[in-house]
Parts: C-alpha cells; sequence; structure tokens
C-alpha cells in the first residue's frame, strides 16, 4: 500500500520505525546456516550451502548485461546507464510483494517524516492491485474523506490520466502537489455502475491518531486513526481523561479503516490494556527477524469490558492490537474481516538520499497465527448496514389512559442523549454498545475491579457503577 499524501509507499506505515530499528542499517544478504550437527560431515555440507547460497548465478548476470546492453544500444530513446540500472532495481523488488520498494530521494525523505502524524496530500492509503490502484482506507479529517471517498474504491484515473499500466510510486507521484491545487480522480466503486468524478484539493494532514468520548455514561469511545510513534501516549491519555470524569464500564475500541502504523505503537496500544504477555512475534529468514514483543504496561482500564471494531480497512499495526487481544480473550471483536497485511518491512540505506523497503519477516498473533493474506476474523461479525427503527410511540401505553397512577419513582431516562441515532448512523457501534451494556448486566463491574484512584468514589457510591 501506499499512503497518498505525498509522503508513504506500501502502506509503510507498518514500518517498524526509527524507534524499533528491527534489521535496520547494514545486515547480511542472505541467514547464516546456523547447524547443530558437530560431526565433520555435517559441517562440511553446512559450508557447501553457505557457499552456494552466496554464489551469484553467473549465467543469469550474463543475461541481464546482455539485455541491459541491448536496450542502451538499441531503444528508440537514449537512456542514460544509471536510469537504466534504477529501472532494474524497482522491477527486481515489484517483483517480490507488493511491499518491497526502491525508494528514491523524495521518497526517502518522505518515509523517515512520515510517522510524525503530518504530512501534505490527499490522506489515502492505497495499494495496487490487478493493475489497478485501490483504496484501503481514507484518514480521518482529510480531503479524500470530505470527499466521500471510501475503502475498496478503485481510482480509475487521475486528472484523466488512467492508472492501470502505472506502478505505484507513479501513481502516487500524479497526486502530488502544492496544497491548495485541486485534483480530479475518477473513482469506480463496487455496486456502481458508472464510475464518476471526485474533484479534491490538496491540503496539508494533520493526523490526530486518537480521540475519545462518551457513548453514554459509562460507556466510552475510542478511535485510532493510525499507530504513530506518539499514539501509545496518547491513548493512555484519553483513557485517563474518561476516567477522571466517570468510572468505565466499558470502552469501544474503534479500528476501522485504521491502515496501520509504527509496530511498536500497536505494542504499547495492546500492553495498556493486558496485564503481561506477547503481543507479537515476528519471524525471517535472517538471524535477527526473529523478534518477541511483549506487554509492559499493564492494563490500565482494571479489566474494562473491551470490544474492538475492525473492517477491511483495518490493516498492519491494527490487526496486531486486534488479533493479540483476542488471543487473550481480552477484547470481542467485532465488524467485519480485517486486511490481512502480515508482513514486516526493512528499510535498508544504500546512500543518504536512496533506500530500500524489503519485506523480511511475517508477524504471528500470540496464539501463532499468522494473518498474512487472510487478516483477523471477528468474534461476532457485524456488516456495515443501513438500519431504520420502527416507530412504535403512537401505541397507547399506560401514561396515556385517564386517571393513571403516577410514577413515585425519580429514574432516570433509560437512553442518554450521546447515543439517540446511533442505530441509523453506525449500526456497528450501536451493536458493539449494546454488547457492553449486556455484559455488564450480566456481570456489573465491582469497586475492586476499577482502576486505582477510582474505587474510593465508586464505593462510596454503588450505584453509578451497577
Amino acid at each position: 500500500m501506499h499512503a497518498i499524501n505525498m509522503t508513504r509507499t506500501s502502506l509503510h506505515r507498518f514500518f517498524v520505525g526509527a524507534a524499533a530499528s528491527l534489521l535496520l542499517g547494514s545486515t547480511p544478504i542472505f541467514a547464516q546456516d546456523s547447524t547443530q550437527d558437530s560431526t565433520e560431515e555435517s559441517a562440511k555440507d553446512s559450508a557447501r550451502e553457505s557457499t552456494a547460497r552466496t554464489e551469484l548465478p553467473l549465467d543469469e548476470l550474463r543475461t541481464f548485461a546482455d539485455v541491459f546492453n541491448q536496450i542502451r544500444m538499441g531503444y528508440v530513446e537514449e537512456v542514460d546507464d544509471s536510469t537504466l540500472l534504477e529501472y532494474a532495481i524497482k522491477g527486481m523488488l515489484s517483483g517480490l510483494d507488493p511491499h518491497s520498494v526502491y525508494l528514491e530521494r523524495d521518497a526517502y525523505e518522505d518515509l523517515q517524516t512520515s510517522t510524525t502524524g503530518e504530512f501534505s496530500g490527499l490522506g489515502l492509503e492505497v495499494g495496487m492491485e490487478n493493475g489497478f490502484l485501490k483504496v484501503i482506507a481514507p484518514i480521518d479529517g482529510s480531503p479524500a474523506t470530505d470527499a466521500g471517498i471510501q475503502s475498496g474504491d478503485v481510482i480509475l484515473k487521475i486528472d484523466d490520466v488512467a492508472i492501470r499500466g502505472l506502478s505505484l510510486n507513479e501513481s502516487v507521484e500524479k497526486m502530488r502537489g502544492p496544497k491548495g491545487s485541486e485534483i480530479v480522480v475518477t473513482i469506480g466503486r463496487p455496486g456502481e455502475q458508472e464510475p464518476f468524478d471526485l474533484t479534491l484539493v490538496r491540503d496539508i494532514i494533520r493526523v490526530a491518531s486518537v480521540r475519545e468520548r462518551w457513548l453514554e455514561p459509562g460507556f466510552g469511545y475510542l478511535r485510532i486513526s493510525q499507530f504513530q510513534q506518539k499514539t501509545g501516549d496518547d491513548v493512555k491519555a484519553s483513557i485517563e481523561k474518561l476516567q477522571a470524569e466517570q468510572p468505565l464500564k466499558g470502552l469501544v475500541l474503534d479500528l476501522r479503516n485504521n491502515p496501520g502504523g509504527v509496530l511498536g505503537a500497536s505494542v504499547d496500544v495492546a500492553g495498556l490494556f493486558m496485564e503481561s504477555g506477547n503481543v507479537v512475534y515476528t519471524e525471517g529468514r535472517l538471524n535477527n527477524a526473529a523478534q518477541n514483543y511483549d506487554a509492559t504496561a499493564g492494563d490500565i482500564t482494571g479489566g474494562t469490558p473491551l470490544v474492538i471494531l475492525i473492517n477491511r480497512g483495518s490493516a498492519s499495526a491494527s490487526e496486531i492490537v486486534a488479533g493479540a487481544l483476542q488471543d487473550h480473550a481480552r477484547a470481542v471483536v467485532m465488524g467485519t474481516q480485517s486486511f490481512g497485511k502480515g508482513s514486516v518491512q526493512t528499510v535498508m540505506p544504500i546512500s543518504e538520499s536512496r533506500a530500500v523497503k524489503l519485506t523480511t519477516a511475517r508477524y504471528f498473533t500470540p496464539n501463532g497465527r499468522s494473518i498474512q493474506a487472510e487478516g483477523i476474523h471477528p468474534d461476532i461479525i457485524v456488516e456495515r448496514a443501513k438500519v431504520e427503527t420502527f416507530d412504535d410511540s403512537r401505541r397507547v401505553s399506560e401514561k396515556d389512559l385517564a386517571g393513571h397512577l403516577d410514577n413515585t419513582t425519580d429514574q432516570e431516562a433509560v437512553e442518554a442523549e450521546a447515543s439517540k441515532g446511533l442505530i441509523s448512523r453506525d449500526n456497528q457501534l450501536y451493536e458493539a454498545l449494546i454488547l457492553l451494556k449486556g455484559i455488564n448486566i450480566i456481570n456489573p463491574r465491582q469497586p475492586h475491579l476499577l482502576p486505582r484512584g477510582q474505587q474510593t468514589a465508586a464505593a462510596e457510591d454503588p450505584g453509578r457503577d451497577s
């Protein structure tokens, strides 16, 4: 995937980041064979295998040199050697997988600053699929979101230029431009008979990766739009803000259309809801590709019931969080199947201005599930749908009868104002709220389960937490 933000390539937000420094820097091209057999013959076999791995394929290199020379001598237009070699590098990487790419100066500089939460562009995460540019997820508050672009849309043209046949980098390059300039994208949408045009205005995208609010008294909502370097700290601050206002009976963690980001941030977020245990581990061919990432923060919510919302736009770091909390039975995952990006990319600088981003490992959930091309399957499947409620308020009830007795109990309204109309606006979020309320009916939270600092207040007013 590639962010249409004048910054990113190939859903690089899952890139482990400078902070994680996973496999970053000079690394061996091949993993060394670490045989444990001490016999001389086994050692010789190991040496032969290691030598075979590092030997260059001379016949294929001769073929490459012949093709290279034919192009530089016979192509209809003269192309300098350095450009041809860059084309060769790009082609070699693009043939591996959608996320391994050659980063030239602009892309490399953009990548180095991509996890800070501010960039210029349209605010989209996209990837190539069957030669077409497919939208993975729009970024909250971006021109793409404002224009109505949706996850699953296919970008067919940019300013009336067909995308099919262009590389991912070439497609994104066409979407770059100064802030305030207009761009017309032609969209193909599943279920729509005809493509349609949308006019967007490029802008500086400032991504607030975390925001929180109350759905109803006691039931909080936390939205993470992407995983930046400080997302773990931001999530902690949001939870503490909610806890300071009133005890949490339940929390919805919304990861829908979250394309991922920094690996370390996903580990931090998952750790906030876990007392201990593994969050994710990686495996690859390089010796240092095998890494374990464990929760260290402790559950700051004191075991608050948690529902995680995911969909096809949830990828990479989002899947790490959902998969970890699902495996540890810490949260109920609800929504639709996630994107399925379970690979790790390593950025290997080859000069001050260029680098290679190479897929070097797969990641696995604590229970050993590889999410690659499979995604996270929700515990409860809830498709996004338009729901209309039936109004039965015209039916006669006891209070409509003449001479009815008054109710002597001073009751609060059953439904909080904040959640009115939620079922029609967002049926998935509505179902998550209903599930949390059901959990609290069956198993109301006790004061000793609350985070420290809330226990006294809850004990003085036990009705607030039931």
